[in-house]
C-alpha cells in the first residue's frame, strides 16, 4: 500500500500535467518532464526542470502544490502509522528492537492517526501562511502576497523546496524574519509527528501534573536536529563568509548560514547560489542531505536516529562498553545493527545513482562534485541543485526520477521489513569463524 499509493498518486499527477487545460504559460510539457515534475513534487523533492514561477499559471502552482501536500500527508500517515504498528503489534521480545518503543506510542490510536495528522498538518502550514504573509505584505501588498505565502508555508512543512519565485529565497537573504518562519516550518516538517505528539503530551501533562517520559526516540530525535543545526551554521558561515554571503551584514550572514544548516535536511529552499558556493560548503550540504530529518516526518535522508546510533555505537565501542548507551537507557543490539543497514543501504543508493548519472551525463562538462550534490538530493528528497537539473539528458532524468522515488519510499520499507520478526521455527545458524578487519 505503501509504496503502491506513491506510485499511483505519480501516475495521476503526471496525467494531470499532461491533460489539464490552463496550466502552463506556453507550451505544455514533454511526458517525461511531467513525470519528473510529478516525481519530484509527490516524492517533496523540488528538483526541477522547468521554472515554477513562470512555466505555470496560478492553477498549474495550485496543482503541483496539491500533489505536494498529498505526498507530504502520505508520507506523515504511512510512517506514523507503520512506526505505531510496529511498536504495538509484536511480541514482548520483538518490541525491545521495533522502530519506536511501546510506551511511546500509548496515547496513539492508529484509527485516529490520519485524522491527528490532518489536524496537525493543516494546523502548522495555516499558521506559517499567516506568518509569512503578514512579512511579505510590504513588499508584495494585500493581494499579490497571498498566494505565496500559502505555498511556500506548504512546500516548506512538507519540506517540499518548491517555489514560486525564480530564485528561490535568494531574494529575501536581507529579511531574518522570513528565514526564520521558513526554518520553523522546514524544522517541524521535519521532526516527525510521533515526538510532536509526544512534546504535546509532555504539556499537557506537565500543566495537569502528571508524570510523562518522552520517549528515547523523541530525545534523540530532538538533540540531534539541534546538534546538526548549531553545529553546520558556523562551519557555513566561515566557509561561505567572504564568498556567497560577501555584502551582507553581519547578522544577515549569520542568519542566511544557519538557514543553510536548515534547508539541507531536507528542504530544498536555497538563499545562496550553490552553484557559486566553495567546495567545502557543498560537501557539508551533501552530508546534511545524507542525513536528513527524522522518523515519520515529511523529510528524506538516512534519518536523524540512524546517524545519532551509528554514533553512540562507535562511542561506546572507542569506551570499551558492549552495549550502546543514550540517557541512561541501552539500545537493543538489533537496533543499531539496524542502523548500520540502513546506514549501509542509504550510501548504496547513493553510490549506484552517482555512478549512473555520472554514465548518463559523460559528455557533459560538470563535474563530479554537481553530479554528487544532485544524487544526494535526489535520494535523500532534498531539492536543492547547483544547476544541473535543467541540462540533464533524458537518461539522467531517468536515473533521477528513480532515485526521487526510491529515496522517498525506499528507506521506510526496508525499515519496517528489517524490523517484522520473522517466524522462530526452523531457525539455525552455522559455526562460527572469524574474519580479520581493519
Amino acid at each position: 500500500m505503501f509504496v503502491g499509493s506513491f506510485a499511483l498518486l505519480i501516475f495521476l499527477g503526471t496525467l494531470g500535467l499532461q491533460l489539464l487545460p490552463g496550466i502552463y504559460t506556453n507550451e505544455s510539457m514533454s511526458w517525461l518532464d511531467a513525470l519528473f515534475t510529478s516525481t519530484s513534487a509527490v516524492c517533496v523533492t523540488g528538483l526541477i526542470v522547468e521554472d515554477t514561477a513562470r512555466y505555470f499559471t496560478p492553477w498549474g502552482q495550485a496543482f503541483v502544490l496539491l500533489l505536494i501536500q498529498l505526498g507530504g500527508l502520505g508520507m506523515l500517515t504511512f510512517a506514523s502509522l507503520i512506526l505505531v504498528a510496529l511498536g504495538k503489534r509484536l511480541s514482548l521480545r520483538a518490541q525491545a528492537s521495533s522502530i519506536v518503543a511501546p510506551e511511546s506510542a500509548l496515547h496513539l490510536e492508529g484509527r485516529n492517526i490520519t485524522r491527528d495528522v490532518v489536524r496537525f498538518t493543516f494546523v502548522f502550514e495555516a499558521i506559517g501562511a499567516l506568518a509569512l504573509y503578514a512579512l511579505w505584505v510590504p513588499k508584495f501588498g494585500w493581494k499579490e502576497a497571498a498566494w505565496p505565502a500559502i505555498f511556500h508555508s506548504v512546500s516548506a512543512f512538507c519540506n517540499a523546496g518548491f517555489s514560486t519565485f525564480t530564485d528561490s529565497l535568494m531574494g529575501f537573504q536581507d529579511s531574518p524574519a522570513s528565514l526564520t518562519v521558513i526554518s520553523i516550518l522546514i524544522l517541524a516538517g521535519g521532526i516527525g509527528f510521533l515526538t510532536h505528539t509526544e512534546i504535546w503530551h509532555s504539556i499537557v501533562s506537565w500543566r495537569h501534573k502528571r508524570a510523562f517520559r518522552i520517549s528515547l526516540q523523541s530525545r534523540i530525535v530532538i538533540l540531534a536536529s539541534l546538534l546538526l543545526t548549531l553545529t553546520a551554521a558556523p562551519l557555513f558561515a566561515m566557509f561561505e563568509w567572504n564568498n556567497c554571503l560577501a555584502g551582507m551584514s553581519i547578522f544577515d550572514k549569520l542568519m542566511n548560514s544557519l538557514f543553510m544548516s536548515v534547508t539541507p535536511r531536507t528542504a530544498g529552499f536555497n538563499s545562496i547560489d550553490y552553484g557559486q558556493a566553495t567546495d567545502s560548503a557543498n560537501l557539508l550540504t551533501i552530508m546534511l542531505m545524507t542525513v536528513g530529518g527524522s522518523p515519520g516526518s515529511t523529510a528524506g535522508g538516512m534519518k536523524t536516529t540512524t546517524f545519532a546510533l551509528i554514533g553512540l555505537l562507535a562511542w561506546s565501542r572507542l569506551r570499551g562498553s558492549e552495549s550502546t548507551n543514550c540517557f541512561g537507557r541501552s539500545v537493543p543490539e538489533e537496533t543499531t545493527s539496524r542502523a548500520v543497514g540502513l546506514f549501509v543501504i542509504a550510501i548504496g543508493f547513493s553510490i549506484a545513482g552517482l555512478f549512473l548519472l555520472s554514465a548518463t551525463e559523460i559528455v557533459s562538462n560538470r563535474g563530479l562534485t554537481e553530479h554528487m550534490f544532485e544524487v544526494s538530493s535526489a535520494v535523500n528528497t532534498v531539492g536543492l541543485s547547483m544547476g544541473l537539473t535543467g541540462h540533464l539528458s533524458i537518461a539522467g532524468r531517468a536515473v533521477i526520477i528513480v532515485m526521487m522515488f526510491l529515496g522517498r519510499v525506499g528507506l521506510l520499507t526496508l525499515a519496517a521489513s528489517l524490523t517484522v520478526p520473522r517466524s522462530s521455527s526452523g531457525r539455525f545458524r552455522y559455526a562460527y569463524e572469524d574474519v580479520v578487519v581493519g
